[in-house]
């Protein structure tokens, strides 16, 4: 079974930074993360950026679909002042300056595929080469996820060393033919609608469970009583003082 730590930082540390950003990604090696997830997507012209909305106006200064925007439309967002004006300048990174970040603060990661309709496979075709020659091989070895079947299995042919994770809103109940077909490590599910028989059957057939996004200590000491190997969180560093003490 693959190993994480318990506590990996949902877009960073988003509530304390702007999400998705460099300067989350470092809050959140600040406050003690070992792991962050991310999200990967595609502008118009095939450059992977660091964004999760399909849409540009909730987390930049832009309007529009990052899908029909070109790549030096979207470099020149201001993805920060949304935020606080603390953070005006604050770019949507490349995939390229998150994983060379990543590197030097030694964090490991969880890249999510955001995928458009029509372009799952794209999206793995061009990220997870790009990721795999940037990242070393003495570096935490991560986790690939999406929502999208067809880019989890692009991913376990074009990556097949990186362990895959199937990310749900609610446990299907072909999990187990899916965690076969497409070689997961992982199930990664919304702790709202996860069970404790749930948790304890995923473990038992030899997969991990992680549960997103878990932002109250005593929801997550429930489900590390589960067995719930980790969880996403909002605030990784009030939720790894919290667990410590668990």
């Amino acid at each position: 079974m693959i190993s994480v730590p318990r506590i990996i930082g949902h877009r960073g540390s988003p509530r304390a930074a702007p999400e998705n950003t460099l300067a989350s990604f470092r809050q959140a090696a600040a406050d003690g993360a070992k792991w962050v997830e991310f999200d990967a997507a595609l502008t118009l012209d095939s450059r992977v950026v660091i964004f999760h909305d399909d849409a540009l106006d909730r987390t930049s200064d832009g309007a529009g679909l990052l899908a029909e925007a070109p790549f030096e439309s979207v470099a020149a967002l201001d993805a920060g002042s949304w935020f606080d004006p603390a953070f005006k300048g604050e770019m949507v990174p490349t995939l390229e300056e998150a994983l060379e970040l990543f590197a030097t603060l030694g964090l490991g990661f969880n890249m999510e595929l955001k995928t458009d309709h029509g372009r799952e496979v794209e999206l793995a075709t061009i990220a997870l080469p790009i990721a795999v020659a940037i990242w070393s091989d003495n570096a935490p070895t991560p986790l690939i996820s999406s929502f999208s079947r067809q880019a989890v299995a692009a991913a376990k042919d074009i990556a097949p060393q990186w362990p895959r994770g199937l990310i749900f809103d609610r446990l299907p109940s072909d999990w187990a033919e899916l965690g076969k077909s497409l070689g997961l490590a992982t199930l990664n599910a919304n702790h709202k609608h996860l069970t404790r028989e749930q948790v304890m059957e995923v473990r038992g057939a030899g997969y991990a469970v992680l549960a997103y996004t878990v932002n109250e200590p005593a929801r997550a000491e429930t489900l590390f009583g589960w067995g719930v190997d980790a969880i996403f969180t909002d605030i990784p560093g009030e939720m790894l003082k919290a667990v410590d003490k668990l």
